[in-house]
């Protein structure tokens, strides 16, 4: 393999692993915004993965499947809400709750799923462009999934920035006594953040049994849920930052995996030396964490607000 191709394969692997990441982050900007933490979005995405294969499998339409598994994620999103906006419980013991009980639910449901293989969603090029030397078929060659990722983002963006539910939401997560006094429902600003929340988590597990990784394997997410929400504390709930940072980690994952193909490096002699390769990704997870915490010490002490 010459340089070129690699670097072809590396962007574009980057651009459809990062899809999942990022309408996992991008959910989880909408539930925090409103002022819901929801740590179950490794649960989520697993129900969500198995559901959405579950259902392209019995019905052969990948795009039943996508909506199946966004429709799982809104359910479990929906137990969340229930457990912390209406009932007042502790966000962090209901999502982790929720995580293990997605992923153990997904795990024993999936059971006779493992191992089949069923319909994907499409691929499709721009002719002319996608012939395009080196960035060519990175960019103008790719699954269904990576446009229409893009479209969400922007509509996405457009509603947290760009609209009145964007400011209400931001009100009822930054200040719900003030936003109340001016007949904002802050109830119903979190119900909504939640679910939106849960949607997109369910569109980035079925991404995965859909498109990433055609097929169902218990632990299909391989802890990308978590690397999510790390994404959100690095976006500073910008959605743009969000896509960045999951382009970025989708190309290391990449990454990591080329690498241990190349003869002349010492991981092709000897595999185990990957297992460390595959904790990278999940070091600078919390290295990102790290470094946001301290710049937004940092901020606070210089009079910035948190968010800046």
């Amino acid at each position: 393999m010459n340089a070129a191709d690699f670097f072809t394969g590396l962007v574009a692997a980057g651009l459809l692993a990062g899809v999942p990441l990022f309408l996992a982050a991008l959910g989880e900007i909408f539930a925090e915004r409103s002022g819901v933490l929801n740590l179950g979005i490794e649960g989520m995405m697993l129900l969500a993965a198995m559901t959405g294969f579950h259902v392209a499998l019995a019905t052969g339409s990948p795009w039943l499947g996508l909506g199946a598994g966004g429709l799982a994620g809104i359910a479990l999103a929906a137990i969340h809400a229930a457990g912390v906006v209406y009932c007042g419980g502790d966000p962090v013991v209901s999502g982790l709750a929720l995580g293990f009980f997605g992923g153990g639910l997904a795990a024993v449901l999936g059971i006779d799923l493992v191992g089949r293989s069923g319909p994907v969603l499409p691929e499709y090029a721009v002719l002319g462009l996608s012939r395009l030397p080196l960035l060519g078929p990175a960019l103008f060659r790719w699954n269904i999934l990576v446009p229409l990722t893009v479209l969400l983002g922007l509509a996405g963006w457009l509603l947290l920035e760009r609209s009145r539910f964007g400011l209400r939401s931001r009100a009822a997560g930054e200040a719900p006594e003030a936003a109340r006094v001016l007949g904002v429902s802050v109830t119903g600003q979190r119900l909504a953040g939640t679910l939106i929340g849960g949607g997109f988590a369910g569109l980035a597990g079925a991404s995965l049994s859909l498109a990433v990784t055609p097929g169902w394997v218990d632990n299909i997410t391989g802890g990308q849920g978590w690397i999510a929400i790390g994404l959100v504390v690095f976006s500073r709930f910008k959605p743009w930052r969000a896509a960045l940072g999951a382009f970025l980690f989708g190309a290391l994952r990449r990454l990591l995996l080329d690498l241990q193909g190349i003869p002349s490096l010492p991981l092709f002699k000897n595999p185990n030396l990957g297992y460390f390769l595959a904790m990278i990704p999940y070091l600078l997870t919390i290295a990102v964490l790290v470094g946001e915490e301290l710049s937004r010490r940092k901020r606070r002490l210089d009079g910035a607000p948190p968010c800046a």
